[in-house]
């Protein structure tokens, strides 16, 4: 009879799990050059960065995902910002981006779920985000509560979503979606130009 040997298996640090964590200001420059990968440089002249531009996000709901040795390596990033659902307070979920090697090993859910929970720990009733409907609707999102509002610039009806975490949070929502977070500083807002337009690290 052979005898089993045992193989040993050497783990790649790259390839370490992931953390989700809050996002720190040394993450700017790779979480800027993650969202340009993934959406393109011309990001920032999409209907919902109007929600965005210039202000803070939610306090607390600005995460990022690291992975490898000491979770060196960005791989993900989610932010959540005030917004007044047509006189409703909420919060707009995005831009969601994650790299993609990580697509097939669960950081885009795992990000999400963990975002919603600390946006309802915090005691945030609702979420809106303009996306994919087939995709978001596994975390609870749809359509129902959210037809009777708008974004200010083009987008289509059916990516428009919502989500309730705490029940008829969204009822009576109608109107104009607007920004509601704090204005950042023109400080900080000269410095995130300034690291927007510093080249990436290839």
């Amino acid at each position: 009879m052979t005898a089993l040997r045992r193989t040993r298996i050497a783990l790649d640090p790259d390839a370490a799990p992931f953390a989700i964590r809050a996002e720190r200001a040394s993450d700017v420059v790779a979480r800027e050059a993650l969202l340009d990968a993934c959406f393109g440089e011309n990001r920032h002249l999409r209907t919902c960065q109007r929600l965005r531009d210039g202000r803070a996000p939610a306090e607390g709901l600005a995460l990022s995902v690291r992975q490898g040795r000491l979770q060196g390596r960005l791989v993900g990033t989610l932010r959540l910002w005030h917004v007044s659902a047509g006189g409703v307070r909420a919060l707009m979920l995005g831009p969601l981006a994650v790299d993609p090697s990580c697509r097939e090993i669960g950081v885009g859910a795992a990000l999400m779920r963990h975002a919603l929970a600390a946006a309802k720990a915090r005691g945030h009733g609702a979420v809106v985000l303009l996306g994919d409907a087939p995709y978001y609707a596994r975390f609870g999102f749809s359509g129902l509560k959210t037809g009777e509002l708008s974004l200010p610039g083009p987008f289509e009806r059916d990516r428009l979503l919502g989500l309730e975490l705490r029940e008829g949070a969204l009822d009576g929502a109608w109107g104009m979606i607007a920004p509601a977070g704090a204005p950042v500083s023109p400080t900080k807002a000269r410095r995130a130009r300034v690291l927007r337009s510093v080249p990436h690290a290839a």
